[in-house]
């Protein structure tokens, strides 16, 4: 039987190969990589402290207008809804103005009148 080279322990194999990795990379850029790495975590650290403070300042504020911001939200919506049954009257009534009186509206000019507002309802381009 041939008897070759005896095997080394599991072991030092490991250190033999970790040993070989660290010759391959220059302790040097291995410092300046952390040193940037850490420069980079403070920075990361300092950013996350300020978006921190500012979400908790937005949310005050919110807190602040929100019941205000909903309380003319509702009025808005109640002004709405009365100006359109003002301008149903209104067309009601031009509508009974131009039957009664089909001579004072000459032909075409009731069309024009009669609902002259824009249309709060569709996207402005």
């Amino acid at each position: 039987m041939d008897k070759s080279a005896p095997e080394p322990a599991p072991a030092a194999a490991a250190e033999e190969v970790a040993a070989r990795f660290r010759s391959l990379v220059d302790p040097d850029d291995v410092a300046s990589i952390r040193q940037t790495q850490h420069l980079i975590l403070g920075r990361l650290q300092d950013s996350n402290a300020v978006l921190t403070h500012f979400n908790e300042y937005s949310e005050q504020c919110f807190a602040e207008v929100s019941s205000d911001f909903a309380s003319k939200t509702r009025l808005l919506k109640s002004m709405k809804a009365d100006l359109e049954h003002i301008f149903t009257k209104l067309r009601g009534m031009k509508a009974r103005l131009a039957a009664t009186y089909p001579d004072a509206f000459p032909d075409g000019a009731m069309s024009k009148t009669m609902d002259q507002r824009p249309d709060l309802e569709s996207p402005l381009d």
